[in-house]
């Protein structure tokens, strides 16, 4: 029965929530699947055969566990004592098409205009942060700018389960993290692998997603002339750079403009996506982080998402430029773009 709805290429999420209760996400909207497991039994047997197809373990010890099917959708799973209900699945599936940006384009996620900036941005090595929501489109939208890498770079990308597609490529090393043993041992984390990563003379490294004290790992990394892309959770540019303070304390016991000023030299570019009510995913903003000033790090608004209205269910408007240029072009120019 999951299968059926894995293979189902309409539907993008599927919730298990114990065996009785299902649910699906397709075109965006959640509703509820007429179908159940005939067991726990039979579904504990799913959770175990999807946590061994991604060599990873889960009972009642390491009761959460996030794991991968083969086709590359994202797993997360939980088992009780802690899922109270029965064990919980949810599945993020990927679409089997490599999003573009001429598709963010066409459907109309993405200016024309922008891109050509944000092509330009990512040719020369600046430093790119993706922020949104759960469900904004940041790993597809991180997929999509990856086609703008120059093509003779040496790009290692580094995961909690790996998800990023990045085509073209040659010399590419995907990295992922190993979860402890049942005794607690071996456990190889973000940190280690941004550490390691750096021995590998790597000319861009790619984070899937920031989420904890690794952050700091990922700021040094961009700071010791590394360029970097790498995506968080966030409602603004401006909750994002918070957010990165908080993680980066987690890792560091150094004070906050010490802070401010390493995130300040460290990403240069912070792409804003938002889910609107319509179900649509897009650029909300393109903003830059212009500097370092009276201990607060400084924005520049490049372009802003401008609704227009709404026509048959469906939000109208663009991503308009502010009027501000950019602050910082020394890569620019030295890229020669």
């Amino acid at each position: 029965m999951l299968q059926e709805l894995i293979d189902d290429k309409d539907i993008t999420e599927i919730m298990v929530n114990g065996m009785d209760d299902i649910f699906i996400e397709r075109g965006g909207r959640i509703s509820r699947f007429d179908g159940c497991f005939e067991s726990i039994d039979k579904l504990e047997d799913v959770v175990q055969k999807i946590a061994a197809g991604s060599n990873r373990i889960i009972n009642e010890a390491s009761p959460v566990v996030d794991a991968r099917l083969p086709d590359g959708s994202r797993v997360n799973m939980i088992l009780k004592p802690v899922a109270i209900n029965g064990p919980v699945i949810t599945i993020r599936k990927f679409p089997q098409e490599v999003m573009t940006v001429a598709r963010l384009i066409e459907t109309g996620s993405l200016h024309e205009e922008a891109a050509g900036l944000l092509q330009r941005l990512v040719a020369s090595g600046y430093n790119i942060f993706v922020s949104g929501g759960t469900g904004s489109g940041k790993t597809t939208f991180l997929n999509a700018l990856s086609e703008f890498i120059p093509k003779d770079e040496r790009v290692i990308t580094i995961e909690d389960s790996a998800e990023l597609q990045i085509k073209g490529v040659p010399n590419l090393v995907s990295l992922e993290v190993r979860n402890a043993n049942v005794e607690g041992k071996n456990e190889i984390s973000i940190r280690d692998l941004i550490k390691a990563s750096l021995r590998m003379r790597p000319d861009r490294i790619i984070v899937g997603e920031v989420r904890d004290a690794a952050c700091i790992d990922m700021l040094q990394a961009m700071n010791t002339g590394h360029s970097g892309m790498s995506t968080g959770h966030a409602n603004s540019a401006a909750d994002m750079l918070s957010r990165m303070e908080t993680l980066t304390l987690l890792g560091a016991d150094i004070p906050l403009p010490a802070v401010r000023r390493q995130i300040a030299s460290a990403i240069d570019i912070i792409i804003q996506l938002g889910r609107f009510r319509d179900k649509s995913r897009r650029v909300v903003e393109i903003t830059e982080v212009a500097g370092y000033e009276n201990n607060e790090i400084v924005l520049n608004s490049l372009y802003r998402f401008a609704e227009e209205g709404e026509k048959d269910g469906r939000v109208i408007g663009k991503l308009e430029a502010t009027g501000n240029g950019l602050v910082h072009k020394e890569k620019l120019e030295a890229a020669g773009l």
